[in-house]
């Protein structure tokens, strides 16, 4: 069946030009960088899929909310336009404003960590995990096992695994256990939903053990779609209510409000627990600002207000998943490997099938990502090994249960033709992939490594 493509409910009113290099050009560019896409200037990038986070192109109400934005130090209106919204669309009761997703972690986490030894989640994103360990914790990953086989279709596949998660509640303890987290959508099994069955079964499992259930809600308004689209009880529900059914007796969320907002710059922390709350408060006044602006311009929290009411709306939603079946089906005409059936916000291509002579660690997905560049300008972003790392206690690389070259699409932004763009430059790599090889670090931080590491490829 041929793919569909569904046309945008919105018409462009602005365009940023830009420039496509030659292939030369390009080789000499990443060789510049180091081989790592996160060095690339983005003026020497045509089609940029590193991220679908604060990449999104804004309406023109966001844009007429930017103008009216009030910079007021404390108690901005734009706070409280905010704040309703949000517990309008969470159902809870306290919000607080930070810039940006891992500054919601950097405020929360600790908090839940603090004498802990553990967090579980159905998959922790790498920064995530990176907040965890620097709170002196582990991260433990439990996605349900129909995840691993990237061939195989499951409606669910971003699930935890509660059958495994009460085992390690019983071989570590729940009192090592601070924080049960739970990814809506799972960014790191290929962006895959999870069903609200599974959040229900999750949050009471954490309920009887005493540990705080999180919800990482970066991708949320794309999680109630797949619900409203493949769980029975949903298909006759708003994307409201299913929202509300997302979050209904979560202890806490953190929110990275860049991707599902649809905004540039922002994030949300929420709870339920006044005390929780005043922890809360004080550790944002320490690292991101006063309470009612957390670290943002009053423009920007404006944008943000009006985004979360956008970012549910099902014709829009329609569209966004709409892109990513689009570009999988062309995918799946050429037989080129992915997380299927392709998740929310990217299509995960499979590397570990594309490339299976480059072991783990050489790093396939980082050199599909590599090769992406040199064939056609098109920048994404290694999910796998490369950005996975050492293991803290041991220093070894660790072996990721997924090599995934990510193709993320930024909301609002590409048309039909670049989504051509990328299907046929993968095409046209796939036909010479035995002749691609893997990569080598040879300067890397100890921690996050993949934003700033340096390689070289595999003579």
């Amino acid at each position: 069946m041929k793919p569909i493509y569904f046309p945008e409910p919105f018409r462009i009113k602005s365009v940023e030009p830009l420039k496509m290099l030659t292939r030369q050009e390009r080789e000499k560019k990443i060789a510049e960088a180091n081989y790592n896409v996160f060095y690339l200037a983005s003026r020497d990038v045509y089609i940029d899929l590193l991220t679908d986070s604060g990449t999104n192109a804004m309406s023109t109400n966001q844009w007429a909310g930017v103008m009216v934005g009030d910079e007021s130090y404390a108690g901005a209106e734009c706070y409280y336009h905010v704040q309703e919204n949000a517990q309008k669309i969470f159902g809870m009761p306290y919000i607080q404003l930070v810039h940006q997703g891992r500054a919601a972690e950097k405020v929360l986490l600790p908090i839940l960590l603090q004498g802990k030894k553990y967090a579980i989640a159905n998959m922790h994103f790498d920064t995530t995990r990176a907040h965890v360990e620097l709170s002196g914790a582990r991260a433990i990953d439990c996605v349900v096992p129909e995840a691993l086989d990237t061939t195989k279709y499951y409606d669910f596949k971003g699930n935890m695994d509660c059958d495994r998660l009460e085992q390690y509640i019983k071989e570590l303890g729940a009192d090592n256990i601070g924080v049960i987290i739970m990814t809506i959508t799972n960014n790191s099994a290929g962006g895959q939903p999870v069903s609200i069955e599974n959040i229900r079964k999750t949050r009471a499992i954490a309920k009887k053990h005493g540990i705080k259930f999180m919800i990482d809600a970066a991708r949320y308004a794309e999680n109630a779609y797949f619900v409203k689209q493949r769980e029975k009880e949903f298909q006759n529900k708003t994307i409201q209510e299913i929202i509300a059914a997302e979050f209904e007796g979560a202890d806490c969320f953190t929110m990275s409000a860049k991707k599902d907002a649809i905004v540039n710059m922002g994030g949300l922390i929420g709870c339920r627990d006044k005390a929780l709350f005043e922890l809360i408060k004080q550790r944002c006044i320490s690292f991101e600002g006063f309470i009612t602006y957390g670290g943002m311009s009053g423009r920007d929290i404006e944008a943000l207000a009006v985004g979360l009411e956008e970012g549910t709306s099902e014709d829009y939603l329609k569209y966004r998943i709409g892109q990513m079946q689009y570009l999988a089906g062309r995918l799946e005409e050429a037989g080129i490997p992915f997380q299927s059936p392709v998740g929310g916000h990217a299509v995960f291509v499979d590397a570990k099938k594309l490339l299976p002579h480059i072991p783990y660690y050489e790093f396939p997905a980082q050199a599909l990502c590599i090769e992406l560049y040199k064939e056609a300008g098109i920048r994404a972003c290694d999910i796998g090994s490369y950005m996975l790392g050492n293991d803290p206690d041991t220093g070894k690389q660790l072996e990721a249960d997924f090599e995934f070259s990510r193709l993320a699409i930024p909301r609002r932004v590409y048309t039909q033709s670049h989504l051509d763009v990328i299907a046929d430059a993968l095409i046209n790599i796939k036909e010479r992939a035995s002749t691609i090889k893997g990569y080598k670090i040879v300067e890397e931080p100890p921690i996050l490594r993949h934003f700033t590491a340096k390689l070289k490829p595999i003579s």
